[in-house]
């Protein structure tokens, strides 16, 4: 059978770095596409004419539906064999892509969006608990998810980069077409190469308890995506909120009830585990809101085009690559606890760094500050992966990845949300004292930089050219204090870092009972 381990044969003695390679390549799309279509958004409403709603979920709908059904997928895996979730993801992923990039009216978008969020929810977890099980002795897992991890980081980063390439020489699109060509080689590749396995299986996999995880995750991440977008105040949050909140509490009881639950909730009160997921979500509520400001501030505020604004952000990505390969090492040296009590601290260095930036270019300040904070990102967020998924039996790695993942979705809309809403606290009220320039137009450049400056060149004169100065001065301001509240939330996650173990522990390939190896392509009755 091509690509078949005959039985007895573990899963290390397969081809482990051309795995790694497969799952990498898989996860760099899956990352891309969270993040390249906001610099296709303009070309989008142009041709498809969505209203503001509509927008609203083309934009959203994708991280929606993936941080909602991962620990559902992520589960499934652990049940039917987490090689055949993914190929299904595989599969799903290319298919909405080629929907999404000829989808001829916003709610075809909105569906083929959702469904790529369906694929991305299936490949995700998939891929950190196949390195699990791929990987058993635990240096070289920390370097495969030191890969991984850098992997997903350059992903999100060079999402908007990638998508301002392509829509310069072609139509929107083709951010989606660039997906179709690198499936359908990770398709049969990894129906190839990649191992099949699955848990212990004891018992029936909870679907009910699935469905209540998906739909409370649903409504939360609503209601936070809902407070991030200026509703904080509104029946619709709260509704969104309260319904998330009552889902997932019963979702909790439901666990703790049965006698093979779907997660392990007792996981959480584990240091290893618990501080783990808890620092996920610290670093990327930090630093998410983070990315959309930077982004907007060297385009409209320095006035560099999406190209220039790609490579100003290349010594982010190169450093992070650079601590997920050190990571390994690092990890061996210092330990978990001291290894993310450092990367949060040298991020909050770097954070405190960019605080030296304002309307004039400063290329050394932010090259030092992007090197600094793509280092010490990356080195935090891979002491926590790695000993949250170490923590684990490699049976239960699926449901742990999907937690992990879930973690890290949840930390970027609270991040956009909170970091949000000390930008346009900052931002708003500054704007909309101009004088010389009405109400209705003042009301209008308070909503965002690019609005105001498009106020600004339709008023012209000197009343525009005060508009854009004091829009730029204020979002600078604004800039300046979503650092310094990111550098606060940093520090507390070093603080809460300290619980992590001192030294390496957790489940071993020794210690644990070796979890269902199958042959690739054959399942277990």
């Amino acid at each position: 059978m091509s690509g078949a381990t005959p039985p007895g044969i573990p899963a290390q003695d397969r081809s482990r770095w051309t795995v790694l390679v497969v799952l990498c390549a898989s996860l760099l799309l899956v990352a891309v596409d969270a993040t390249v279509l906001h610099v296709a958004v303009p070309a989008v409403s142009e041709d498809l004419r969505p209203s503001g709603v509509e927008l609203l979920w083309i934009v959203d709908v994708y991280p929606l539906a993936c941080a909602a059904l991962l620990i559902l997928f992520g589960t499934l895996g652990d049940r039917v064999g987490r090689r055949r979730v993914l190929l299904i993801g595989y599969a799903c992923f290319a298919l909405a892509s080629a929907l999404a990039a000829w989808a001829a009216t916003p709610a075809v978008l909105i569906l083929a969006r959702g469904l790529l969020g369906v694929g991305g929810a299936m490949i995700m977890p998939a891929t950190l608990s196949i390195l699990r099980q791929v990987f058993p002795d635990r240096r070289e897992r920390a370097l495969a998810i030191g890969i991984w991890s850098a992997v997903a980081a350059v992903g999100a980063a060079i999402g908007p980069l990638v998508g301002g390439v392509l829509l310069e020489h072609f139509w929107w699109g083709s951010v989606f077409l660039i997906n179709i060509p690198l499936m359908a080689v990770c398709l049969p590749v990894g129906a190839l190469v990649l191992p099949e396995s699955t848990g212990d299986r004891r018992g029936p996999w909870d679907v009910g308890g699935a469905l209540l995880a998906a739909a409370g995750l649903f409504a939360v991440i609503l209601a936070v995506k809902r407070a991030g977008g200026g509703d904080l105040f509104t029946p619709g949050t709260a509704a969104a909120a309260g319904l998330g909140c009552g889902l997932l509490a019963a979702f909790v009881r439901r666990q703790r009830r049965r006698r093979e639950p779907l997660i392990d909730l007792s996981a959480f009160s584990r240091p290893a585990f618990g501080t783990s997921v808890g620092c996920i979500v610290l670093t990327v509520l930090s630093l998410v809101g983070l990315a959309l400001v930077a982004a907007q501030y060297l385009q409209l505020v320095l006035g560099l085009s999406p190209l220039q604004t790609g490579l100003r952000l290349l010594p982010l990505s190169l450093a992070a690559i650079a601590a997920g390969l050190a990571g390994s090492r690092m990890l061996q040296c210092l330990g978990p606890r001291r290894m993310v009590a450092l990367g949060f601290a040298l991020t909050a260095v770097a954070v405190l760094t960019l605080t030296c930036l304002d309307d004039h270019d400063r290329p050394l300040v932010m090259s030092v500050g992007f090197v600094l904070l793509g280092f010490g990102l990356e080195t935090t967020l891979f002491g926590s992966y790695e000993s949250m998924l170490s923590d684990v039996p490699a049976g239960q790695a699926g449901g742990a990845a999907a937690i992990g993942e879930t973690a890290y979705q949840f930390g970027g809309g609270l991040g956009i949300a909170l970091l949000g809403s000390v930008m346009n606290a900052m931002y708003a009220p500054a704007v909309r004292r101009v004088d010389g320039v009405g109400a209705a137009d003042t009301e209008s450049a308070g909503h965002s930089l690019g609005e105001a400056l498009t106020v600004a060149a339709r008023i012209g004169g000197d009343p525009g050219e005060a508009l854009r100065d004091a829009a730029r001065d204020a979002f600078v301001h604004g800039m300046h204090m979503t650092l310094l509240a990111s550098a606060l939330l940093l520090v507390a996650g070093a603080f809460a870092a300290l619980r992590l173990p001192r030294e390496l522990t957790g489940h071993t390939a020794r210690d644990e009972k070796a979890p269902t190896l199958l042959p690739s392509g054959v399942t277990r009755p």
